[in-house]
């Protein structure tokens, strides 16, 4: 059997094993609505979604639209975004991608890829959750959980820190109808069991996949 081969069931039984322990629902309350998801999307960066969750309320409470955002004021903005850290950049980029939605994109938030390049702030992670949560096509979000875990199951050298290499690796393994969901459950895997600093290796389901259990 080829490597390839090997590596592409290998992501099937890996996927399967965490349907059974995780939902694929989106950590990020945007209310079903494509542009919310952006903007908490840009502010998870550096912050946990539960802080960006709670942001989230007033955030939205005083800009309700997308046309409101865009329109919004700059310094109470920031004040609304300083808890999630990095605020200036955060609600000048915010601002200005909604800015670029309503002037450029009809209000619509796009669903390919080298448009959502365009937007400021987002970057092939952000997009590629657009991509999988909203349109539900075939997207891998290379976090830096799925970045560890991909290492340590052997789709990825072990010291392999570039995202890029992570997703497309991971898009050559897995099926494209599990690639979106596989990335929001093994977010999930590696908050609970396959952490950074001290991982569960013991009480792992995965622990006969792993490279650091052989």
């Amino acid at each position: 059997m080829t490597k390839d081969k090997r590596l592409k069931l290998k992501a099937v039984e890996v996927a399967n094993r965490l349907k059974e322990h995780y939902s694929s629902e989106c950590a990020l309350e945007y209310q079903g609505e494509p542009w919310k998801l952006l903007v908490l999307a840009r502010l998870s960066a550096q912050c946990t979604d539960k802080r960006v969750n709670i942001v989230a309320v007033p955030l939205f409470e005083a800009f309700p639209t997308l046309e409101a955002m865009a329109e919004s004021d700059i310094t109470k903005l920031e004040e609304i975004v300083k808890p999630c850290g990095l605020y200036r950049m955060k609600a000048k980029e915010i601002k200005q991608s909604c800015q670029m939605l309503v002037e450029k994109f009809n209000c619509r938030v796009p669903d390919n890829m080298d448009d959502l390049l365009e937007l400021p702030g987002i970057g092939r992670k952000i997009a590629n959750l657009i991509i999988g949560d909203i349109y539900g096509k075939p997207a891998v979000v290379a976090d830096t959980h799925c970045i560890r875990i991909s290492g340590r199951l052997g789709f990825t050298e072990s010291d392999e820190k570039s995202p890029v290499k992570v997703e497309m690796a991971l898009k050559k393994y897995l099926p494209e109808e599990e690639q979106s969901d596989f990335c929001h459950r093994i977010v999930q895997f590696g908050r609970e069991v396959c952490s950074s600093r001290s991982p569960k290796c013991d009480d792992c389901f995965m622990a006969d996949l792993c490279k650091m259990k052989k």
